[in-house]
């Protein structure tokens, strides 16, 4: 739109789309847009939480740790949540939930997608998440 309405005026001066949003954000001009951001972590629980056990260990296999988290991907009026289960070695998704709300039940569905899909049954698996209340 911005573009549009000074098109006159660049178009002498061989500035296009691209230099303008280039020259901008050199400027720190750009639009940030605000993003509707829905807390989905609560670490501060009553529940028992567990040691790290990846903090320092050097993954060099697939399936050595499995990472949880759960992301929003709905809106205000049709909230969905996506609880994952990666890889953290491959980076593959080993399992995945979508539901409508934050209760243990995806992620826990999520998890047994992930065990399910293993190929490597008999090494060690860790499964690292954020601490939060689903976990």
């Amino acid at each position: 739109m911005l573009y549009s309405l000074l098109y006159p005026q660049l178009k002498p001066l061989g500035v296009g789309r691209d230099k303008l949003l280039q020259i901008m954000k050199a400027n720190h001009l750009e639009i940030q847009p605000k993003r509707a951001y829905h807390v989905t972590t609560d670490s501060d629980h009553r529940f028992k939480t567990y040691p790290d056990l990846v903090d320092g260990l050097e993954i060099n296999r697939p399936e050595q740790v499995i990472v949880a988290d759960i992301t929003y991907v709905g809106t205000r009026d049709n909230p969905w949540y996506l609880a994952l289960v990666t890889d953290a070695y491959s980076k593959k998704i080993m399992g995945y939930d979508l539901s409508r709300s934050l209760d243990k039940e995806g992620s826990i569905r999520a998890l047994k997608m992930a065990i399910k899909q293993r190929e490597y049954k008999g090494e060690t698996l860790i499964h690292h998440s954020d601490r939060g209340v689903q976990y």
